[in-house]
């Protein structure tokens, strides 16, 4: 069964200003497209992958008694105990589907879904719809259901990011206020202004790490796309605790292959005889400072696996 559509994306950018826009909060999550019909809900990645086995908790909503068929657009999150969200926190949960280990981690990592938008109501499609008419209808909505919740629009956006920052948010999403829906394309009536910087990389390998390490990943080798070819961007070893080291672990086993898929000449000489090179079909996301003049990410942390996000989608 394929996804009845994908989310629209927005462009990162300076916050703009004016009648014309209004203002959400980031959620630092996993956007989800929720498709609700015949009195039942599967949850859509946003790459068009059916996650519904991993979050059964959610799926109650479909017993909300709302207008069906339905497609409401979110993104899940997992709080930490200061309630900011936590895109550590919700990794524990990304990549699991056996139901006995979800049963025990609905309660030690429980998540809930922020609803943005909404694509049909009752059936009928909105993608031509406003913003502003599309949230109507969606605040009109009566969802009743406790892992579900509609934040507000705010109408000043340097008070929306200001608010983002003070809550723990990872900023905020400007949307023109007249824009329609586009599912699956990236639009400049959306605009994503962030307190961090982060971006996606592709993984081309990894490195053996030293000290208290040994024997374990080290580091991991960031590519993107430059037209048709993956290029090495940099390497990340920060940020990856143990928990995440066991994961990939078990993740990068079965990806292994023999020759480096980015130019070979980008590798600096002594990686050359201790890397393990990847098939590069795995996505991770890193926060970082900059670029350094030789075209590499600068002071790169680990965030987590985005096994939401296909790797040619990943630019340099």
């Amino acid at each position: 069964m394929n996804a009845p559509l994908l989310p629209m994306m927005a462009v990162p950018g300076a916050l703009p200003s004016g009648e014309g826009w209004a203002y959400e909060m980031k959620w630092d999550g996993v956007r989800v497209i929720a498709e609700i019909a015949d009195g039942g809900c599967r949850l859509w990645s946003r790459n068009g992958r059916d996650v519904s086995g991993g979050y059964p908790e959610l799926l109650g909503i479909a017993d909300a008694g709302l207008p069906e068929p339905l497609l409401l657009d979110g993104e899940i999150v997992t709080l930490d105990e200061t309630g900011a969200p936590s895109f550590g926190l919700l990794q524990r949960r990304m990549h699991v589907r056996d139901p006995r280990q979800i049963a025990r981690l609905i309660n030690e990592v429980p998540v809930s879904v922020r609803l943005f938008d909404l694509p049909r109501c009752a059936g009928q499609s909105l993608l031509e719809a406003t913003y502003d008419d599309r949230r109507s209808v969606l605040e009109s909505l009566e969802v009743d259901d406790p892992f579900w919740e509609l934040p507000p629009s705010y109408a000043d956006g340097a008070q929306a990011l200001a608010s983002s920052a003070e809550t723990g948010l990872e900023g905020v999403v400007a949307k023109r206020r007249a824009s329609r829906y586009l599912p699956g394309r990236r639009s400049a009536d959306w605009v994503k202004v962030k307190h961090l910087r982060t971006r996606d990389v592709v993984l081309g390998g990894w490195h053996p790490g030293e000290g208290n390490r040994e024997g374990r990943i080290g580091s991991l080798y960031c590519c993107a796309y430059d037209g048709d070819e993956l290029v090495l961007i940099g390497k990340v070893g920060s940020g990856l605790d143990t928990r995440m080291l066991d994961i990939l672990g078990a993740e990068l086993a079965a990806l292994e292959v023999d020759e480096p898929p980015f130019d070979p000449r980008s590798i600096p000489g002594p990686d050359r005889r201790r890397a393990h090179w990847l098939d590069p079909v795995l996505v991770a996301e890193v926060t970082y400072t900059g670029w350094a003049a030789d075209g590499r990410l600068r002071h790169p942390v680990w965030r987590g696996l985005r096994l939401d996000i296909d790797p040619e989608s990943v630019r340099r």
